[in-house]
């Protein structure tokens, strides 16, 4: 059982890394006068757009998403609501935690909130596909010794990978070598990516090879 959802779990993130390859290559050869430097802000918001769409995709068709208790039109669109809702805020909350690490607070107040929407992209995004909005189950497989699935496990980790690439990112920034990935948030973003992506290759191959040692609690 727990092999066939590793191996789920490693497609998943083939394509999920396969969506930020696209998103990097496809605007290259589309839009005139892009790069990953120049029009950075555009790269970040491709990156993200993929994310969203990829995961919200792949992760229902996998069945991995909490399905509804109700099944009316109400309640569905109500849980889509709160979700962007959770979205927005989410957005909102990095942005303020990136003010309060020292990014510019108005003169690159643009460049700070995308950074805020890449970074809900690759994780709080994770949180509602494979949690849905609930906000206790987030505390809950946050906490310690709280993931109740494998799927609990790699969220964990590719979170974790996530804001640790982002938080390394930010160590160039202040150096004197005047590169131009060392504008804001050039480097973090880099850092938040190659994190994630770092994350989605962990997850399954650190859960397949200490599967007998994980033990899970019945939900």
């Amino acid at each position: 059982m727990w092999d066939q959802e590793i191996r789920a779990m490693g497609s998943c993130h083939a394509i999920l890394a396969a969506s930020v390859l696209l998103a990097t290559v496809l605007p290259a050869v589309l839009v005139p006068g892009f790069s990953v430097y120049g029009t950075h802000l555009l790269w970040i918001y491709c990156v993200s757009t993929a994310v969203t769409g990829v995961s919200a995709v792949v992760f229902w068709l996998l069945g991995v998403t909490p399905p509804a208790k109700k099944h009316t039109v109400g309640y569905k669109l109500s849980r889509l609501f709160r979700s962007c809702l959770y979205f927005f805020l989410s957005c909102l909350f990095f942005h303020t935690v990136l003010v309060l690490y020292g990014a510019p607070l108005i003169d690159s107040a643009l460049e700070t909130f995308s950074l805020a929407v890449l970074l809900t992209s690759l994780t709080t995004l994770r949180c509602l596909c494979v949690l849905g909005p609930n906000v206790q189950a987030w505390i809950r497989v946050f906490s310690r010794h709280g993931a109740m699935s494998v799927w609990d496990t790699c969220l964990q980790i590719t979170v974790a990978c996530t804001l640790v690439g982002a938080w390394f990112g930010a160590f160039p920034i202040p150096l004197d070598w005047d590169r131009p990935w060392q504008v804001w948030p050039v480097s973090c973003s880099f850092g938040a990516t190659f994190g994630f992506l770092t994350g989605l290759f962990a997850a399954p191959t650190w859960i397949h090879y200490h599967r007998k040692q994980l033990t899970y609690k019945c939900k």
